[in-house]
């Protein structure tokens, strides 16, 4: 999504905790904007990251892990049209503003493309997305990471758009009609988002 003017911190800079964070929200950016690839259903599948420790977030890996290595490819990519994209209506939008409690008043389209833009971050011009798809949001919040940007930045990205969406947008494709390995894709985005609110929580308040 992102064509910003800061340029990126070298690999060797990043600490480890910010890598995993960019390496999630990359994941679950392309994973909620087009149906993944056998290599990338591989590659989620070999993943061998522990779930001893009980957490919400190693538990959902886990089953996203064996709900990969199960998967058929052109299955999962007709799942994605059916939830995603439909005919004529898409069974659960990736859409943020849909989910975003707001009044008559409020265009939540707009304000996230003026926060994006007050950023300095803008859409390829070969996506055809609006800001506000929830992989779009993800690609931002990577952005933002890689690009050393302040947490306060992070975390206003975060609470405004995307946390608010998390639980209706992740409900609503759980309960969608053909949602099966999208199932556990919106089970990691749940975890994953209670993990980002929860330390954003901790570190303001602390």
């Amino acid at each position: 999504m992102s064509e910003g003017t800061t340029p990126l911190r070298a690999a060797a800079d990043l600490p480890p905790e910010e890598e995993a964070r960019a390496n999630h929200y990359a994941l679950l950016a392309r994973l909620l904007y087009a149906a993944p690839d056998a290599a990338l259903l591989a590659a989620i599948a070999a993943d061998n990251e522990s779930a001893e420790d009980g957490g919400a977030l190693p538990q959902a890996w886990s089953e996203l892990r064996r709900a990969a290595a199960s998967a058929d490819v052109e299955a999962v990519g007709d799942e994605f049209l059916n939830v995603f994209v439909g005919t004529g209506r898409a069974e659960a939008t990736p859409y943020v503003s849909a989910y975003l409690a707001r009044t008559t008043a409020d265009m939540p389209l707009v304000e996230v493309r003026s926060f994006l833009a007050g950023k300095r971050i803008a859409r390829r011009t070969s996506v055809s997305e609006p800001e506000d798809h929830i992989a779009l949001l993800c690609e931002a919040m990577r952005y933002l990471i890689l690009h050393e940007d302040s947490l306060a930045t992070q975390r206003e990205l975060f609470e405004r758009f995307i946390w608010p969406a998390t639980h209706r947008l992740c409900d609503a494709i759980e309960s969608a009609e053909h949602s099966d390995f999208y199932r556990w894709v919106a089970r990691l985005l749940r975890a994953y988002c209670e993990v980002e609110h929860t330390s954003f929580v901790m570190h303001y308040n602390s």
